[in-house]
């Protein structure tokens, strides 16, 4: 397989802020979790005044990512995930790539994908993309009732280098299952940001801190990881200067790609 240079050269992937990264693979576009409203408050439906907050702009808009084939949507449940601007795009798009339950409430474009379930879109020059939806979970066991179904992507092509896109996950545990499937994986997006809120499970983590992200790439043996999903909200308790440390110190730091 080719080494971390040539698959950034192979498989161009963007971040543009929060969740929303644009991922170049076999001729298609790919957008994960579009979000693009300026910074604000969005109420949670919990008990208690519980809010999400951004508080940074998105550096660019939906108009500006230009032709998308796929939307790789890991839930349609929060805001960070899919805001206003994010939710607008999704018609005007292909198809939805998205959680079963998420479907359903999406309706139209979306096509839900089962864990370990597929999907197969054509390349420009006539070969395959497979989309495999994968296994995440929002937060510690048992959570899903408060925080929702979630589903990570793999993309797979017979002459392309695998992708990985964790989607909302905290679990390392599906991260294992994955890489018993596609180990080794070439590029792994991960979605980092140690995210916490102090009346959740107890402040358990809600999605990946640096150190459990740096185990994930060892599980995957990914030549190539692209941060993404760490900034931009307030519920995030790690950056980027929490990312490099923790890639630094497990001597995985040439692996990190922060694709801006």
């Amino acid at each position: 397989m080719p080494g971390a240079s040539a698959t950034s050269e192979m498989i161009p992937v963007r971040v543009h802020g929060g969740p929303t990264t644009v991922i170049e693979y076999g001729g298609l576009r790919f957008v994960t979790d579009p979000t693009f409203d300026p910074p604000g408050e969005y109420p949670m439906p919990l008990p208690g005044d519980h809010k999400l907050v951004k508080t940074d702009p998105a550096p660019v808009t939906a108009a500006d990512l230009g032709s998308i084939d796929a939307v790789l949507l890991s839930h349609d449940t929060h805001d960070d995930n899919l805001d206003n601007a994010g939710r607008a795009l999704l018609p005007e798009v292909p198809v939805v790539f998205t959680t079963v339950s998420g479907a359903g409430r999406l309706g139209g474009n979306a096509q839900g994908l089962a864990f370990w379930e597929t999907a197969a879109l054509k390349r420009p020059d006539r070969g395959t993309v497979t989309v495999t939806g994968v296994p995440a979970r929002h937060g510690p066991v048992g959570c899903e009732p408060v925080t929702g179904d979630v589903v990570g992507f793999v993309l797979t092509s017979d002459d392309l280098p695998s992708v990985y896109v964790s989607g909302d996950n905290a679990a390392l545990e599906h991260v294992e299952e994955i890489a018993e499937r596609f180990a080794p994986v070439d590029t792994a997006v991960l979605f980092l940001g140690g995210a916490r809120m102090a009346f959740a499970f107890d402040n358990a983590l809600l999605t990946l801190d640096s150190a459990q992200g740096a185990q994930a790439v060892r599980l995957l043996g990914a030549r190539r990881v692209v941060p993404a999903h760490f900034d931009s909200w307030a519920h995030f308790k790690e950056g980027r200067h929490e990312i490099e440390t923790a890639f630094t110190d497990a001597g995985l730091a040439d692996r990190l790609d922060f694709a801006r």
